[in-house]
């Protein structure tokens, strides 16, 4: 009778531990959220990456992606899109908070999403494409592009089940969508309209799906597990610099840098932080689209300015240079689409670069016309007295700048003669009476 009660404890142990309670129950869902707000770029590609793989390695039940952006480079938009229609967890993306914005490239990225969804007030849209070089394309080049833009958002778009002719009127007409006019659209441009990313996973308890290949598959949503994640000090680091204006600022301070260094040699410091800001410029036009155009404007711009300070041109050479730095500037920071430098940057930041690059210019000619004062240099033109007779065949002494050197003279000098330093020959002085007329006693 023991044994029997003893075995039956025993099944009812290896019962309670085999199946799992009601409170142990399954594993809640995961939902991988991450946030970007920026331009499009392969900083933001390679973020989107690894957060789609940490969301496929870890079994998440959904990736969310919540986006701010005026738009990016298109190579990087195509990279972003082809790893959300492979990524195994449906990819969510939310434009949010209210007043952000999903423009240009984001508005492709929007479209490719298994589940796009905003919050109230922001706006998607306007994604026609422009050059990446940022130099006016003819009107065939530009027409080509735009309706190669326009076939990409119709695929996306009808793969997804929204409206064909409204994404591509976003390419070709550049046009801009509140989030109640995308919703209410028919078919509608985007599945939900949520405040935050708490109110979205509710939303989708429950939602079923189409994937980019046809499967369909229900969310479930319910006590669902949020985990963050964010982007790395390396990656924040270079998507900040990668930002045209940045860009453009670390180029023009690592310009002036140089120029100070050039101009004042041994100052050290000038020309470390102005390598410094060239290199992280050089790395963000590797990021960035690049001018080539544009940078060769700014180097000649340079170079008209230092002309002007050696050839008399009557002001001609300085405000060509300061034009030409003007127009490379306007053409190396329009080369992503959507996100531009405005003149009230480009025009005061050049206008203080020629100035500051004349001003140092004028003041290093100065210095260096000016006559020696100290070393071997100063002494020349000086005058002394002399202490002894000097002449041709006989070295003296004089008194120049409170101290006593040997000296020669073609003329005969007097003790007590005022002279003048001639010339240096080791540490003998050349000198000349000061009134060879009276070369007698004064």
């Amino acid at each position: 009778m023991t044994c029997t009660r003893a075995s039956a404890a025993g099944l009812l142990v290896l019962l309670a531990v085999a199946v799992p309670t009601a409170d142990q129950g399954v594993a809640a869902p995961r939902a991988i959220v991450a946030e970007y707000d920026g331009i499009v770029h392969p900083i933001a590609a390679e973020f989107l990456d690894e957060t789609i793989a940490r969301a496929d390695t870890s079994g998440a039940a959904v990736t969310v992606l919540v986006l701010r952006t005026p738009g990016g480079l298109l190579d990087s938009t195509r990279s972003m899109v082809s790893r959300m229609i492979a990524a195994r967890a449906p990819v969510v993306v939310f434009v949010s908070p209210s007043g952000a914005r999903a423009a240009s490239a984001g508005f492709i990225i929007a479209l490719a999403a298994d589940v796009t969804a905003m919050s109230p007030g922001t706006h998607i849209g306007a994604a026609h494409p422009v050059s990446g070089s940022g130099a006016p394309a003819d009107e065939t080049t530009a027409k080509k592009a735009a309706e190669d833009a326009a076939a990409y958002a119709r695929t996306l778009a009808e793969a997804r089940g929204r409206n064909v002719s409204l994404a591509a009127e976003a390419v070709t007409a550049s046009r801009a969508f509140t989030d109640r006019e995308a919703m209410g659209a028919a078919p509608p441009l985007i599945d939900l309209i949520a405040q935050d990313v708490p109110d979205l996973l509710r939303q989708l308890d429950g939602r079923t799906i189409k994937r980019f290949d046809g499967r369909s598959m229900t969310l479930e949503t319910t006590g669902i597990t949020i985990e963050r994640v964010e982007m790395t000090r390396r990656q924040r680091f270079l998507s900040t610099i990668a930002h045209p204006q940045i860009a453009y600022l670390l180029l023009t301070l690592g310009m002036l840098g140089l120029t100070v260094e050039l101009w004042t040699p041994g100052a050290i410091l000038p020309g470390v932080a102005g390598g410094l800001c060239l290199l992280l410029a050089f790395f963000a036009f590797q990021v960035l689209p690049v001018n080539t155009t544009g940078l060769l404007l700014i180097v000649f711009g340079l170079g008209l300015l230092l002309l002007e300070l050696k050839v008399p041109s009557f002001g001609a050479l300085g405000v060509g240079g300061t034009i030409s730095v003007l127009i490379g500037s306007i053409m190396i920071t329009r080369g992503v689409p959507g996100v531009s430098v405005g003149f009230e940057v480009l025009v005061p930041v050049v206008l203080a670069l020629s100035g500051i690059v004349l001003a140092l210019g004028r003041l290093a000619l100065t210095a260096q016309r000016a006559p020696a004062v100290t070393g071997a240099e100063g002494l020349i033109g000086e005058q002394g007295i002399a202490l002894t007779a000097i002449d041709a065949d006989r070295l003296g002494q004089v008194r120049v700048h409170g101290e006593i050197w040997h000296a020669t003279s073609a003329s005969p000098v007097v003790p007590g003669r005022s002279v003048r330093v001639a010339a240096l020959s080791g540490l003998t002085l050349l000198v000349e009476p000061t009134d060879p007329a009276h070369g007698g006693p004064s």
